[in-house]
């Protein structure tokens, strides 16, 4: 396969086969997904991002890189790469995004077109479509001078009350590609004027080494090896370290409920992406409130916590909790749901379309209510199991990759019937 360039690196992932994910979603779920595959055989698709590992928009590619090449489209997926001070600049970009307070510098916005500038440099082939993905590479397009086709912005953060400062830098960028996408309509600002505006929720893969079957031995197994008891009470939170997802907050609640359930563990679980700068931060302000209390167990990908050790925690969880105070999806709900556990999840952004209130699980909005939740799961086993069944079929009818494939493969569809709008269009 040709290579961009040297600052663009190229990322392989393990190939799958559609018709494994029959007995999940049904033939004709499949059928649907290689007709609408059909016109698009052999054309180009370049997904661009920051990073290869320890986020959401990672975990996401590794699927659809996968199952987009079996369909029969040329897919390729490159992560930029750049100096620590971009990273820096660009996780401002995704706090202020998400209503962070703060006025950006010259010095930020030199920093960031500069990084964005040497990537494009090795943009030197072709592509039908271009999805970038997030802020990081947002401005690529002003940058490139080799011919192609249509360019996609695939916003994945809360947008709903954006930093107005880092909104009006951003956005001109925005309204050059052909096609964006967000999670929600409510992500999208009042009076914004986009090409193609398209609403694409996430989805988890149910066949990759976190989401498939697993024995309960292999997990009980594998709680042992981290120095978790499987017999007593778990409460689990799996998200990076992040100020967003409060991981500060789960403490608090772990604490609240103590001395009401004997015996219970926290786990936190988080990976360090290296797109992240803040990761590390937030994850000494949690070793330092968790102090010396051996009931809280900290992880991070540093620990030998891969994805397997992350489905562990998951099916051992009594309760599972994603108490984030912003949040473009959340797709550790959705990996809870799946797994049979009830999940009490934050107010915000797309865990509000993944969990039913009373139903699934619970939406909160305060470390009580959280408290006040788990607490009522932990001392109700038989409702929090039901709960955990209803949410499985919730995540297989709406939030599995077989339907987020569906949605890409009808927007390209679409927009191969139209003319680009970039001034360097090839097709």
């Amino acid at each position: 396969m040709a290579q961009l360039g040297d600052l663009l690196q190229q990322v392989r992932v393990t190939p799958k086969h559609i018709d494994d994910y029959i007995p999940i979603v049904g033939e004709k779920r499949i059928n649907k997904l290689k007709k609408l595959a059909k016109p698009l055989k052999n054309k180009r698709l370049l997904n661009l991002n920051a990073t290869a590992y320890g986020g959401g928009v990672a975990e996401l590619l590794k699927t659809q890189v996968a199952l987009m090449q079996n369909l029969g489209l040329d897919v390729d997926w490159y992560v930029m790469n750049a100096k620590p001070e971009f990273y820096e600049v660009t996780k401002t970009f995704h706090n202020n995004m998400q209503g962070h307070p703060g006025t950006l510098s010259e010095e930020q916005k030199k920093i960031y077109l500069e990084g964005v500038k040497q990537n494009a440099k090795g943009m030197v082939e072709n592509y039908d479509f271009i999805i970038i993905h997030d802020p990081q590479p947002l401005a690529m397009l002003d940058y490139t001078t080799a011919p192609t086709g249509k360019w996609i912005w695939r916003c994945h953060i809360d947008t709903s009350e954006p930093n107005q400062d880092t909104w009006n830098f951003l956005y001109p960028y925005m309204k050059k590609y052909d096609a964006v996408i967000f999670t929600l309509d409510e992500f999208v600002k009042d009076g914004v004027q986009l090409n193609n505006l398209t609403f694409i929720p996430p989805s988890i893969d149910p066949l990759s080494p976190k989401n498939s079957e697993m024995a309960e031995e292999e997990v009980n197994k594998l709680m042992y090896s981290y120095n978790v008891d499987p017999d007593r009470p778990i409460i689990v939170q799996v998200s990076r370290f992040d100020p967003w997802k409060d991981p500060l907050g789960v403490i608090d609640v772990y604490r609240n409920i103590k001395k009401d359930i004997k015996g219970i563990q926290l786990i936190l679980v988080g990976s360090m992406a290296h797109d992240d700068p803040e990761g590390w931060i937030v994850y000494d302000r949690v070793m330092r409130k968790a102090g010396e209390d051996f009931d809280i167990h900290v992880y991070t990908n540093f620990h030998n916590v891969g994805d397997v050790g992350v489905k562990a925690f998951q099916c051992a969880a009594d309760v599972i909790l994603q108490k984030s105070l912003k949040e473009g999806f959340g797709l550790t709900v959705a990996e809870g749901l799946w797994k049979s556990k009830p999940v009490i999840g934050g107010k915000a952004g797309g865990i509000k379309i993944q969990i039913k209130d009373g139903e699934n699980g619970f939406l909160v909005t305060s470390i009580q209510e959280a408290t006040e939740k788990t607490l009522y799961l932990l001392q109700n086993p038989e409702i929090a199991q039901n709960m955990g069944k209803t949410g499985k079929e919730l995540v297989r009818e709406r939030f599995l990759s077989i339907r987020e494939i569906e949605d890409h493969l009808i927007l390209f569809n679409k927009l191969q019937k139209e003319p680009c709008s970039t001034a360097f269009c090839s097709t």
